[in-house]
């Protein structure tokens, strides 16, 4: 699967690495993949995972990813497991629809590996890396808006909104200002250009991440919806996992680790109704969970793939429990992209 996922470590914020898929040995056992079986790797990359779960046994996996160049690249590894191996393009949110159109109504596991891959980070006309200068682009598909468009069209206090929830960055509102300014004077187009503003107002002591990385991982996640499309793939997961099926969820930061961790916790509880109406029947829980706490990398794995030191496995089990509406995931209350282009 994909590799190098924002962690905000200063690596992660451009410098290049050979792809290392995370916490494979884990996401592979907490699968319990059987043969015959059938998964789906919902953020295919390289396909790191999606060998190692074809390795395990004799089952087929259904990989999906949104960035065309990956999908572009599985040509090799679908013929090397002959027909076990299927990629398609598109959203892991929309990942029952997905498998549907396969004639796969079911599956024994989920795998999601959130963030960002190496070689996005690693290609610099993706703009994903403020280490290597390219186009202020961050789109993980050839689509849409992009980075430097919110930049160019974003309020200031919008800006400072998108950077502060999504990047947990305290200097918001200072490096919010110093881009309206610095648009005034001229577009901002560049990865190396943002850096730059946000560097003169974000100040770093030596061992620190660099001053980009939370404005870098805030617009990011905001021009793709991660987010977003995380709390759907929740959902959409919940949706196709047959009893005892596994979802298995790989994250990078606190606001992805946090969701996954409230919706497991809200799924697996027995959840009352209202204190407010009359008191209803508690609802079954919909998974079991299976790591009480999050799984890191071992020091092996964290000394060899630095990418890796952020990285939090959390695993549960599909019940029997019908699919409920309640409770559902939710991210920042942020405007929509489309919002933000339209009224700034």
């Amino acid at each position: 699967m994909m590799t190098g996922r924002d962690s905000g470590h200063p690596d992660v914020a451009g410098g290049l690495a050979r792809h290392i898929p995370v916490l494979v040995r884990p996401v592979v056992e907490h699968l319990s993949i059987r043969a015959g079986g059938v998964y789906v790797d919902g953020t295919f990359g390289a396909g790191g995972y999606a060998r190692a779960v074809l390795a395990a046994a004799d089952c087929r996996v259904l990989a999906v990813d949104r960035d065309q160049s990956a999908v572009a690249r599985a040509a090799d590894l679908v013929d090397q497991f002959g027909g076990r191996l299927t990629v398609a393009e598109g959203r892991f949110s929309a990942l029952d629809e997905i498998a549907a159109s396969f004639g796969i109504e079911a599956v024994d596991g989920v795998a999601l590996d959130l963030g960002v891959s190496s070689m996005q980070l690693d290609t610099a006309e993706r703009g994903f890396s403020f280490r290597l200068d390219g186009p202020l682009d961050m789109r993980m598909e050839a689509r849409g808006p992009t980075a430097a468009d919110v930049i160019a069209a974003a309020s200031e206090r919008t800006l400072a909104d998108i950077i502060f929830m999504l990047g947990e960055e305290r200097h918001a509102r200072a490096v919010a200002r110093a881009i309206v300014r610095a648009r005034d004077e001229g577009p901002i187009r560049t990865t190396a250009a943002l850096a730059d503003i946000v560097a003169r107002v974000v100040r770093a002591r030596p061992g620190d991440i660099h001053p980009a990385t939370r404005t870098f991982q805030a617009l990011r996640l905001f021009v793709n919806d991660e987010l977003g499309e995380l709390a759907r793939g929740l959902l959409a997961a919940e949706r196709i996992l047959r009893p005892g099926g596994r979802l298995v969820v790989v994250s990078f930061h606190s606001l992805e680790d946090r969701m996954v961790k409230t919706f497991l916790v809200a799924r697996a509880g027995s959840r009352a109704g209202s204190r407010h109406l009359p008191q209803a029947a508690p609802r079954p829980a919909s998974f079991a969970i299976l790591t009480k706490r999050p799984i890191g990398p071992d020091e092996v794995e964290a000394t060899a793939n630095p990418r890796a030191r952020s990285a939090k496995l959390r695993a549960a089990e599909r019940t029997a429990a019908p699919v409920d509406p309640a409770d559902q995931p939710t991210p920042p209350p942020l405007p929509a992209l489309a919002d933000v282009l339209r009224k700034g």
